[in-house]
């Protein structure tokens, strides 16, 4: 009994549930349901005109739009052949005044090359000049990369001075860059001697500023071979700097003479020797020693000293002569300069005792020296009529 209660209680809830489910489906369906008079409006074009009258308003719309786009185009076409008519007349306007320019430019620079030549030629640089004195001599300065030796040193009073002043300092090696610039040409590559690479080549310089005219400078610079050097000479005539010649200097063949007017003072001439025989000697053994001695006192040991130093380094060229007379240094240097009797070119150099040599000495002897010039008579007179002899150039007359 109970169990068909259930049953029929269970028969009940499920129809009851189907027609709730039933219900709500119907429901759903009336809700969501799309409209069945859809509305589609007719293409109607401005003006309310039909479909193909709209066509033909579109098309005459297109067309007019196209010819006004055309028209602008050809406007701008139009001026910009009339700006570019004016920019080529501008360009050959300013062509024409770049040639008027270019013509005055080069009148100018050639100006400026006769100038700079002109002053060439009166300066003192290939050839000396008369002067009226000696006061009127314009010395040269000695520079390195790290030193200037000058001698006309105003307030200062020190031979030698480092180039503290920038632009002095810029000068000095920008003159030195553009030597390596003109070594280091195409055309100065074939030189024999020339072998130069970089500033660490540069040996020393000498410089002469002459106030109306210019600054002279003669670098020297080291070649291939320990005694080949390759010497350049420029000119700045307030102005760029020029060329004035390149050459290769050999050293090998020039020996140096040594002049020694000597009275006495034996211990000074051992250390003198002992100074010729470390560096003459052993370090450059291209020298020639000769000692004029006036008197007798002293002269064994003078033989002494040279008898000790030929024992020794079996260096045999040395001269002595003796003169029975008082002391004279001018004498003793014309008696030792016309001794030499050999055909070689000798370079002659007159010192004292007490002067002390090195071997980059003895290297800027034979660099700034020439074959055949002579120094002036009233300042060097004992070398008058002296066949075969190198003397010293002007850097040393104007230092010693």
């Amino acid at each position: 009994m109970l169990r068909r209660w259930l049953l029929a209680l269970m028969a009940r809830i499920g129809l009851i549930t189907s027609g709730c489910c039933c219900f709500l489906l119907l429901f759903y369906l009336l809700g969501c349901k799309p409209s069945s008079h859809s509305k589609h409006p007719s293409l109607l074009w401005p003006g309310g005109a039909t479909s193909k009258e709209g066509y033909l308003a579109l098309l005459q719309e297109r067309e007019d739009s196209h010819r006004h786009y055309i028209s602008s185009l050809m406007k701008q076409i139009a001026e910009l052949k009339v700006a570019l008519e004016e920019r080529t007349q501008q360009l050959q306007e300013s062509l024409e005044k770049a040639k008027i320019r270019w013509k005055y430019i080069n009148a100018m620079h050639c100006v400026l090359q006769e100038f700079f030549r002109s002053q060439l030629k009166q300066a003192e640089v290939s050839s000396g000049v008369e002067l009226p004195n000696e006061y009127a001599l314009i010395p040269f300065d000695t520079f390195t990369l790290q030193t200037v030796y000058q001698l006309e040193t105003g307030l200062t009073k020190h031979p030698a001075e480092r180039p503290a002043r920038r632009d002095r300092r810029d000068e000095l090696i920008g003159t030195v860059e553009t030597a390596l610039h003109v070594l280091n040409g195409p055309q100065q590559q074939g030189g024999k001697g020339i072998g130069v690479k970089n500033i660490l080549f540069f040996v020393s310089g000498l410089s002469r500023t002459e106030r109306t005219r210019g600054t002279v400078y003669e670098l020297m610079f080291k070649g291939d071979g320990p005694q080949n050097f390759a010497q350049l000479v420029l000119f700045r005539p307030f102005g760029p700097l020029m060329k004035v010649k390149s050459d290769g200097v050999n050293t090998h063949g020039i020996i140096i003479n040594i002049i020694v007017p000597l009275s006495g003072r034996v211990d000074a001439f051992k250390q003198f020797m002992s100074n010729f025989r470390d560096v003459c000697i052993q370090q450059d053994g291209r020298v020639h020693l000769t000692v004029v001695y006036f008197g007798r006192d002293q002269i064994n040991q003078v033989k002494a000293v040279l008898d000790q130093i030929t024992r020794e380094t079996r260096f045999r060229s040395f001269t002595l002569i003796q003169m029975n007379e008082e002391f004279s240094r001018g004498r003793g240097l014309d008696v030792g300069a016309r001794a030499w009797r050999q055909r070689q070119n000798v370079l002659l150099f007159f010192c004292d005792v007490d002067i002390h040599f090195t071997p980059d000495f003895l290297t800027s002897c034979r660099l700034n020296a020439e074959a055949g010039e002579n120094q002036p008579e009233d300042v060097l007179p004992c070398t008058r009529s002296l066949p075969n002899t190198l003397l010293v150039s002007r850097q040393f007359y104007q230092r010693w």
